[in-house]
């Protein structure tokens, strides 16, 4: 019997983070949980590569209340060019009671089971 991964359409996920120890694990973590990742350090190239390529999810990391400007700016880019595209913020509580954009908010307690969860809640209930 396939796996419950070969049943479901492998959903692609833009990651754009600019903390270059964490981007790499949480792009690994999401590849081995059976999501296909393109990731960048850079809300510009993050941009460019939404342009250039359909994605399930935007999930855009943001470190502390100093990265809510950029990625504010950078969801309503991408809304503009395509209001229907699924977008989600990780961020702590903090961050996350003074933002509106993104569609959905991941929690930033880090733990690879919850994030992973969370990912795939969002992807298969929008």
């Amino acid at each position: 019997m396939p796996a419950m991964e070969t049943l479901l359409e492998t959903k692609r996920i833009l990651h754009v983070c600019n903390r270059e120890m964490l981007r790499p694990l949480r792009d690994q973590i999401l590849r081995v949980s059976g999501f296909e990742v393109d990731s960048t350090l850079s809300h510009a190239e993050g941009l460019s590569m939404f342009r250039d390529r359909h994605y399930d999810l935007v999930l855009i990391d943001i470190e502390g209340e100093s990265g809510i400007k950029d990625a504010e700016h950078l969801c309503s880019e991408i809304k503009t060019a395509q209001r229907e595209q699924l977008i989600a913020f990780v961020c702590n509580w903090r961050v996350a009671i003074l933002t509106n954009c993104p569609d959905e908010i991941l929690r930033t307690e880090f733990d690879p089971a919850s994030f992973v969860e969370g990912v795939r809640s969002i992807v298969t209930n929008n």
